[in-house]
């Protein structure tokens, strides 16, 4: 399985009562938003169901369609291990009916679904591939393996508990391989200090695109706090030799996660757009400055980021970040990209 749900929550506790004490006006309401990354899930500590992340989506921004990301949600109980997974994608395909339906509203949730592949199967994992199109009506483009690992476990941050090994498996490569023959892309979560990693094996991958989640993940936790200046060099140093490799996209999101050292989800008061874009701006720029807006997509990471913000603050966030761009960089940002990633209709 892709996270382990017996470990301790590594995330911010999601707290309406607190989210609630802030409230700001909508910006740029029209602006087309296609939210390029979240979750659905029952987990002991949180549930996020349809209807949960259809009030978010419906806060007043202008989001129509939704990527939905793997997060071990509704695994199948029995059958073979390697199929089990499928569950997870029946969960998100269910959900993405009930959008369809136009019952709910213009929003099409999870209208693009990334599930989980064990590339480590390398071409066994073709007959997986096959029933996540059989059963989600292909709204399945890619899959994600979380790969975020550090040999200090007060840096971890994530649920998954991946060898730290698996990017420089040979079977590895043969997994994407397999990807290629599905058209499909491929999801990759890891820390600042794995990006360099990732450099030669999207390289021999050129085929597949790859899109990097939650900007690189930067640690701020563990042995890094403290030491922003000298991770953000290590980190900007990773995402410029990814940017140069074309096939690459890097998803901007995921900073208000614990794991970047942030503490806006510990203070007494929920932060503003303002404060975000503050903390956040240096990370997005370099990343914009480096992909360019045709390979960035804007992600909510929802409910993961939801214990530091609500989502109309979040996207306000963006939104005054992007604000020096071009109405065409805006486009790809907001929408554009994922569009092209994940083979959506968009709007226009």
């Amino acid at each position: 399985m892709s996270v382990s749900l017996d470990s301790p929550n590594p995330h911010f506790a999601v707290r309406p009562d607190w989210l609630a004490l802030r409230d700001e006006p909508i910006l740029e309401p029209d602006l087309s938003i296609i939210d390029a990354h979240h979750h659905l899930w029952d987990r002991p500590e949180h549930r996020y169901f349809f209807l949960d992340c259809l009030k978010d989506l419906q806060s007043g921004h202008n989001i129509h369609e939704t990527v939905y990301v793997e997060c071990g949600a509704m695994y199948r109980s029995d059958g073979p291990p390697e199929l089990r997974s499928v569950g997870e994608v029946e969960f998100a395909n269910g959900a993405a009916a009930m959008g369809a339906s136009g019952v709910y509203g213009n929003v099409r949730v999870c209208a693009a679904i990334v599930a989980y592949g064990d590339l480590l199967l390398g071409s066994r994992l073709a007959p997986v591939l096959e029933q996540y199109l059989n059963v989600s009506g292909r709204r399945v483009r890619g899959v994600r393996q979380i790969s975020a690992w550090h040999s200090d476990p007060a840096a971890r941050g994530s649920l998954a508990n991946p060898p730290p090994d698996l990017l420089n498996r040979p079977i590895f490569r043969e997994g994407l391989s397999t990807l290629a023959r599905f058209g499909m892309s491929f999801d990759a979560y890891m820390y600042h200090t794995q990006l360099l990693e990732l450099v030669p094996i999207a390289e021999r991958a050129q085929d597949v695109p790859v899109i990097l989640n939650h900007t690189g993940g930067a640690i701020g936790i563990g042995p890094y706090s403290g030491r922003r200046g000298e991770v953000f060099s290590r980190w900007r140093a990773g995402i410029v030799a990814l940017a140069k490799v074309p096939n690459v996209n890097i998803k901007l999101g995921g900073l208000g996660m614990r794991v970047f050292g942030f503490d806006f989800g510990e203070r007494p008061i929920p932060p503003s757009s303002e404060e975000l874009a503050a903390a956040w701006r240096p990370y997005i720029e370099t990343s914009i400055e480096a992909f360019g807006p045709h390979r960035c997509m804007f992600e909510s990471n929802f409910p993961v980021d939801k214990g530091t913000c609500s989502y109309a603050v979040l996207w306000n966030t963006f939104k005054r970040i992007a604000a020096g761009t071009s109405r065409h960089e805006k486009d790809s940002l907001f929408n554009g990209t994922a569009r092209r990633v994940y083979r959506l209709k968009g709007q226009s």
